[in-house]
Protein backbone atom coordinates (compact mmCIF):
# COMPACT_ATOMS: atom_id res chain seq x y z
CA UNK A 1 0.00 0.00 0.00
CA UNK A 2 1.13 3.82 -0.26
CA UNK A 3 1.81 5.59 3.10
CA UNK A 4 3.34 8.92 3.56
CA UNK A 5 6.62 8.20 5.81
CA UNK A 6 8.46 10.69 8.24
CA UNK A 7 11.89 9.86 7.88
CA UNK A 8 13.53 12.55 9.63
CA UNK A 9 13.41 16.06 10.47
CA UNK A 10 11.22 17.89 7.79
CA UNK A 11 11.39 14.76 5.58
CA UNK A 12 8.51 12.69 4.63
CA UNK A 13 7.92 10.78 1.74
CA UNK A 14 5.57 8.52 -0.32
CA UNK A 15 6.40 5.02 -0.42
CA UNK A 16 5.54 1.43 -0.76
CA UNK A 17 4.79 -0.85 2.60
CA UNK A 18 2.90 -3.54 3.68
CA UNK A 19 -0.31 -3.53 5.08
CA UNK A 20 -0.04 -3.53 8.45
CA UNK A 21 -1.40 -7.17 9.64
CA UNK A 22 -4.57 -7.86 12.04
CA UNK A 23 -4.55 -8.69 15.34
CA UNK A 24 -7.09 -10.61 17.21
CA UNK A 25 -10.35 -8.23 17.44
CA UNK A 26 -8.75 -5.21 15.27
CA UNK A 27 -10.35 -4.26 12.03
CA UNK A 28 -8.71 -2.70 9.11
CA UNK A 29 -9.84 0.61 7.86
CA UNK A 30 -9.78 1.78 4.53
CA UNK A 31 -8.58 5.79 4.76
CA UNK A 32 -10.42 8.62 3.24
CA UNK A 33 -9.70 11.50 5.08
CA UNK A 34 -6.76 12.51 7.59
CA UNK A 35 -6.33 15.41 9.88
CA UNK A 36 -2.50 16.89 10.78
CA UNK A 37 -1.93 17.31 13.97
CA UNK A 38 -0.36 20.24 16.29
CA UNK A 39 1.96 17.47 18.07
CA UNK A 40 2.94 16.08 14.55
CA UNK A 41 3.82 19.40 13.23
CA UNK A 42 6.61 19.02 16.29
CA UNK A 43 7.47 15.35 15.30
CA UNK A 44 7.71 16.08 11.89
CA UNK A 45 10.45 18.89 13.11
CA UNK A 46 12.44 16.65 15.39
CA UNK A 47 11.07 18.10 18.74
CA UNK A 48 8.82 15.48 19.57
CA UNK A 49 10.33 12.26 21.67
CA UNK A 50 7.36 10.10 20.94
CA UNK A 51 7.63 10.09 17.25
CA UNK A 52 10.58 8.67 15.65
CA UNK A 53 11.34 7.74 12.09
CA UNK A 54 10.66 5.58 10.41
CA UNK A 55 7.03 6.29 10.83
CA UNK A 56 3.97 6.36 9.30
CA UNK A 57 1.56 9.43 11.40
CA UNK A 58 -1.57 10.27 11.26
CA UNK A 59 -4.40 9.53 14.29
CA UNK A 60 -7.38 11.92 13.18
CA UNK A 61 -9.02 10.06 10.52
CA UNK A 62 -12.25 8.21 9.06
CA UNK A 63 -12.69 5.76 6.42
CA UNK A 64 -14.33 2.59 5.74
CA UNK A 65 -14.28 -0.83 6.95
CA UNK A 66 -11.81 -3.21 4.76
CA UNK A 67 -11.49 -5.81 6.91
CA UNK A 68 -13.02 -7.85 9.89
CA UNK A 69 -10.90 -10.35 12.02
CA UNK A 70 -12.42 -13.24 13.01
CA UNK A 71 -12.60 -12.17 16.68
CA UNK A 72 -14.58 -9.06 15.57
CA UNK A 73 -18.42 -8.72 15.40
CA UNK A 74 -19.54 -5.25 15.10
CA UNK A 75 -18.36 -3.96 11.44
CA UNK A 76 -18.69 -5.54 8.07
CA UNK A 77 -16.65 -4.73 5.17
CA UNK A 78 -17.95 -1.59 3.84
CA UNK A 79 -19.07 0.38 7.15
CA UNK A 80 -18.30 4.05 7.23
CA UNK A 81 -15.98 4.58 10.67
CA UNK A 82 -13.88 7.18 12.25
CA UNK A 83 -11.79 5.46 15.26
CA UNK A 84 -10.39 6.62 18.95
CA UNK A 85 -6.06 6.39 17.76
CA UNK A 86 -5.91 5.78 21.97
CA UNK A 87 -5.86 2.41 22.41
CA UNK A 88 -5.58 1.17 25.89
CA UNK A 89 -5.21 -1.79 27.89
CA UNK A 90 -8.43 -1.63 29.12
CA UNK A 91 -7.93 -3.71 32.77
CA UNK A 92 -5.75 -1.28 34.94
CA UNK A 93 -7.15 1.51 37.20
CA UNK A 94 -7.33 4.42 35.09
CA UNK A 95 -9.17 2.02 32.67
CA UNK A 96 -11.83 1.10 34.88
CA UNK A 97 -12.25 4.19 36.53
CA UNK A 98 -13.04 6.63 33.47
CA UNK A 99 -9.88 7.52 32.87
CA UNK A 100 -8.09 5.31 29.95
CA UNK A 101 -5.88 8.35 28.53
CA UNK A 102 -3.87 7.82 31.19
CA UNK A 103 -3.30 4.48 30.88
CA UNK A 104 0.12 3.68 31.40
CA UNK A 105 -0.02 1.20 28.58
CA UNK A 106 -2.19 2.97 26.03
CA UNK A 107 -0.60 3.51 22.52
CA UNK A 108 -1.53 5.81 20.24
CA UNK A 109 -1.85 4.60 16.48
CA UNK A 110 0.28 7.28 14.30
CA UNK A 111 3.02 7.57 17.38
CA UNK A 112 3.70 3.45 18.91
CA UNK A 113 1.74 2.11 16.08
CA UNK A 114 1.71 3.09 12.37
CA UNK A 115 -0.61 5.56 11.86
CA UNK A 116 -3.47 6.80 8.93
CA UNK A 117 -1.11 8.65 6.47
CA UNK A 118 -1.46 5.88 4.43
CA UNK A 119 -3.94 3.71 2.18
CA UNK A 120 -5.03 1.42 5.52
CA UNK A 121 -4.37 1.46 9.23
CA UNK A 122 -5.48 -1.40 11.58
CA UNK A 123 -6.91 -0.89 15.27
CA UNK A 124 -8.72 -2.72 17.78
CA UNK A 125 -12.71 -2.50 16.67
CA UNK A 126 -13.47 -1.35 20.58
CA UNK A 127 -12.07 1.90 19.27
CA UNK A 128 -14.02 1.72 16.39
CA UNK A 129 -17.42 4.13 15.62
CA UNK A 130 -19.96 4.16 13.01
CA UNK A 131 -20.53 7.25 11.31
CA UNK A 132 -24.46 8.56 10.47
CA UNK A 133 -24.66 8.68 6.88
CA UNK A 134 -25.23 12.31 7.03
CA UNK A 135 -21.99 12.51 8.52
CA UNK A 136 -19.23 13.25 6.13
CA UNK A 137 -15.64 11.53 6.05
CA UNK A 138 -14.29 15.04 7.17
CA UNK A 139 -16.51 15.38 10.07
CA UNK A 140 -15.52 12.00 10.78
CA UNK A 141 -12.08 12.95 10.91
CA UNK A 142 -12.84 15.80 13.19
CA UNK A 143 -14.27 13.53 15.73
CA UNK A 144 -10.70 13.11 17.70
CA UNK A 145 -9.21 16.31 17.99
CA UNK A 146 -13.09 17.66 18.96
CA UNK A 147 -13.18 14.97 21.65
CA UNK A 148 -9.76 17.07 23.11
CA UNK A 149 -11.78 20.12 23.24
CA UNK A 150 -14.71 17.63 24.97
CA UNK A 151 -12.13 17.14 27.40
CA UNK A 152 -11.19 20.31 27.86
CA UNK A 153 -14.58 21.70 28.81
CA UNK A 154 -15.34 18.98 31.18
CA UNK A 155 -12.64 19.21 33.48
CA UNK A 156 -13.22 23.32 33.10
CA UNK A 157 -16.48 22.70 34.57
CA UNK A 158 -17.78 26.19 32.74
CA UNK A 159 -20.93 27.75 33.36
CA UNK A 160 -22.55 29.93 30.88
CA UNK A 161 -22.45 33.52 32.77
CA UNK A 162 -18.23 32.66 32.83
CA UNK A 163 -15.80 34.38 31.29
CA UNK A 164 -13.57 32.57 29.80
CA UNK A 165 -9.79 33.51 28.38
CA UNK A 166 -8.48 31.05 25.54
CA UNK A 167 -4.91 31.53 24.49
CA UNK A 168 -3.99 30.57 21.04
CA UNK A 169 -6.16 29.69 17.97
CA UNK A 170 -4.79 26.41 16.66
CA UNK A 171 -7.25 24.02 16.03
CA UNK A 172 -7.45 22.89 19.60
CA UNK A 173 -8.48 26.88 20.50
CA UNK A 174 -10.92 27.25 17.94
CA UNK A 175 -12.49 23.51 19.16
CA UNK A 176 -12.22 24.60 22.60
CA UNK A 177 -13.95 27.75 21.47
CA UNK A 178 -16.92 25.95 19.72
CA UNK A 179 -16.91 23.59 22.64
CA UNK A 180 -17.37 26.28 25.29
CA UNK A 181 -19.88 28.00 23.42
CA UNK A 182 -22.13 24.76 23.19
CA UNK A 183 -21.90 24.85 27.19
CA UNK A 184 -23.56 27.96 27.06
CA UNK A 185 -20.97 30.57 27.16
CA UNK A 186 -20.89 33.88 25.94
CA UNK A 187 -18.27 35.95 26.81
CA UNK A 188 -14.97 34.34 25.05
CA UNK A 189 -12.11 35.89 24.44
CA UNK A 190 -9.05 33.99 22.06
CA UNK A 191 -5.76 35.69 21.80
CA UNK A 192 -3.36 34.69 19.08
CA UNK A 193 -0.92 36.72 17.43
CA UNK A 194 -2.18 35.06 13.41
CA UNK A 195 -4.31 37.47 12.65
CA UNK A 196 -6.11 35.72 9.94
CA UNK A 197 -6.61 32.43 12.51
CA UNK A 198 -8.33 34.98 14.43
CA UNK A 199 -10.62 36.02 11.93
CA UNK A 200 -11.64 32.53 11.90
CA UNK A 201 -12.20 33.03 16.17
CA UNK A 202 -13.99 36.13 15.21
CA UNK A 203 -16.57 34.46 13.20
CA UNK A 204 -16.72 31.63 15.55
CA UNK A 205 -18.19 34.24 17.97
CA UNK A 206 -15.19 35.13 19.66
CA UNK A 207 -13.88 38.41 20.99
CA UNK A 208 -10.46 38.32 19.54
CA UNK A 209 -6.86 40.52 19.90
CA UNK A 210 -3.22 39.70 19.71
CA UNK A 211 -2.66 41.15 23.26
CA UNK A 212 -4.48 41.11 25.88
CA UNK A 213 -3.63 44.80 26.80
CA UNK A 214 -5.27 45.33 23.27
CA UNK A 215 -8.60 45.08 24.64
CA UNK A 216 -8.46 48.21 26.32
CA UNK A 217 -11.13 48.35 29.34
CA UNK A 218 -12.73 44.93 28.57
CA UNK A 219 -10.05 43.28 29.30
CA UNK A 220 -9.53 45.27 33.09
CA UNK A 221 -12.10 42.41 34.09
CA UNK A 222 -10.57 38.90 35.27
CA UNK A 223 -11.62 35.89 34.01
CA UNK A 224 -13.70 33.21 35.52
CA UNK A 225 -12.22 30.50 33.58
CA UNK A 226 -8.75 30.45 31.12
CA UNK A 227 -7.59 27.49 28.37
CA UNK A 228 -4.14 27.32 27.58
CA UNK A 229 -4.21 25.83 24.41
CA UNK A 230 -0.42 27.07 23.15
CA UNK A 231 1.95 25.63 25.95
CA UNK A 232 4.76 28.14 26.54
CA UNK A 233 5.35 29.73 29.54
CA UNK A 234 4.49 33.38 28.84
CA UNK A 235 1.09 31.82 27.42
CA UNK A 236 0.52 29.76 31.16
CA UNK A 237 1.45 32.89 32.80
CA UNK A 238 -0.85 34.62 31.24
CA UNK A 239 -3.63 32.62 32.06
CA UNK A 240 -3.13 32.07 35.70
CA UNK A 241 -2.80 35.99 35.93
CA UNK A 242 -5.64 36.84 34.27
CA UNK A 243 -8.47 35.00 35.93
CA UNK A 244 -10.07 36.18 39.33
CA UNK A 245 -9.42 34.47 43.05
CA UNK A 246 -10.80 31.30 42.77
CA UNK A 247 -10.65 31.25 39.02
CA UNK A 248 -9.98 27.88 36.76
CA UNK A 249 -7.00 27.10 34.54
CA UNK A 250 -6.36 24.17 31.87
CA UNK A 251 -3.64 23.66 30.35
CA UNK A 252 -3.78 21.58 27.54
CA UNK A 253 -1.05 23.09 25.13
CA UNK A 254 2.54 20.87 25.30
CA UNK A 255 4.92 23.42 23.33
CA UNK A 256 7.31 23.54 26.24
CA UNK A 257 8.30 20.70 28.75
CA UNK A 258 8.55 23.12 31.75
CA UNK A 259 7.39 26.59 32.92
CA UNK A 260 7.96 29.11 35.96
CA UNK A 261 4.47 30.19 37.43
CA UNK A 262 3.50 32.70 40.40
CA UNK A 263 2.76 29.74 42.69
CA UNK A 264 2.06 32.52 45.64
CA UNK A 265 -0.46 33.84 43.82
CA UNK A 266 -1.68 30.73 42.96
CA UNK A 267 -1.66 29.98 46.35
CA UNK A 268 -3.34 33.26 48.06
CA UNK A 269 -6.00 33.06 45.07
CA UNK A 270 -7.03 29.54 45.30
CA UNK A 271 -6.46 29.34 41.59
CA UNK A 272 -7.67 26.04 40.37
CA UNK A 273 -5.07 24.47 37.65
CA UNK A 274 -5.92 21.35 35.60
CA UNK A 275 -3.39 19.68 32.78
CA UNK A 276 -6.31 18.07 29.70
CA UNK A 277 -4.88 15.04 27.87
CA UNK A 278 -6.43 13.94 25.47
CA UNK A 279 -9.78 12.69 26.16
CA UNK A 280 -11.77 9.28 27.43
CA UNK A 281 -13.89 7.47 25.25
CA UNK A 282 -17.33 9.64 26.36
CA UNK A 283 -15.24 12.35 25.32
CA UNK A 284 -14.91 10.73 21.96
CA UNK A 285 -18.30 9.95 21.81
CA UNK A 286 -19.94 13.35 22.92
CA UNK A 287 -17.94 14.63 20.43
CA UNK A 288 -19.09 12.86 17.62
CA UNK A 289 -22.55 13.16 18.76
CA UNK A 290 -22.65 17.01 18.45
CA UNK A 291 -20.79 16.41 14.63
CA UNK A 292 -23.52 14.63 14.02
CA UNK A 293 -26.18 17.24 15.01
CA UNK A 294 -24.42 20.19 13.55
CA UNK A 295 -23.21 21.83 16.76
CA UNK A 296 -19.88 22.35 15.85
CA UNK A 297 -18.00 22.12 12.84
CA UNK A 298 -15.07 23.69 11.22
CA UNK A 299 -15.46 22.62 7.60
CA UNK A 300 -15.66 26.32 6.36
CA UNK A 301 -11.47 27.21 7.22
CA UNK A 302 -10.65 23.44 6.37
CA UNK A 303 -8.45 22.44 3.07
CA UNK A 304 -8.30 19.41 1.71
CA UNK A 305 -4.98 18.16 0.26
CA UNK A 306 -3.58 14.89 -1.28
CA UNK A 307 -1.90 12.52 0.65
CA UNK A 308 1.29 12.55 -1.89
CA UNK A 309 1.73 16.70 -0.69
CA UNK A 310 1.72 15.84 3.02
CA UNK A 311 5.60 17.23 3.09
CA UNK A 312 4.17 20.35 1.94
CA UNK A 313 1.50 21.00 4.07
CA UNK A 314 3.28 20.16 7.31
CA UNK A 315 5.47 23.26 5.54
CA UNK A 316 2.54 25.19 5.04
CA UNK A 317 1.16 24.74 8.60
CA UNK A 318 4.73 25.82 10.17
CA UNK A 319 5.71 28.54 7.89
CA UNK A 320 2.01 29.99 6.88
CA UNK A 321 -1.08 28.73 7.36
CA UNK A 322 -3.26 31.43 6.11
CA UNK A 323 -6.98 31.44 6.91
CA UNK A 324 -6.72 27.54 7.36
CA UNK A 325 -7.55 26.02 10.64
CA UNK A 326 -6.81 22.25 9.62
CA UNK A 327 -5.85 20.64 6.74
CA UNK A 328 -6.92 17.27 5.96
CA UNK A 329 -5.16 14.58 3.71
CA UNK A 330 -6.89 12.54 0.75
CA UNK A 331 -7.00 9.39 -0.17
CA UNK A 332 -6.94 8.28 -4.31
CA UNK A 333 -7.30 4.30 -3.64
CA UNK A 334 -6.22 3.04 -7.27
CA UNK A 335 -7.94 0.28 -8.61
CA UNK A 336 -5.44 -1.85 -9.48
CA UNK A 337 -3.95 -0.86 -6.24
CA UNK A 338 -5.50 -3.98 -4.17
CA UNK A 339 -4.38 -4.84 -0.50
CA UNK A 340 -1.31 -6.51 -1.32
Amino acid sequence: MKALVYEGPRSMNMREVDVPPLGADEVLIRVERVGICGSELSGYLGHNSLRKPPLIMGHEFAGVIAQVSSGSSRFQRGDRVTANPLVSCGSCRACTTGAAQLCAERKLIGAHRPGAFAEYVAIAERNVYALGDHVTFDEGAFTEPFACAVHICKLLKPLPTDRLLIMGAGPIGLLALQAAKVYGLQHIVLIDINEQRLEIAKELGAITATRLDNLGSDGESKFDAAVDAVGMEITRQMCVESVRPGGRVVFTGLHEESSSLPINLIIRSEIQLTGAFAYHSDDFETALQWISKGRVSLSPWTLLAPLATGGACFETLIQNPGKVAKILLTLDHDKEESMR
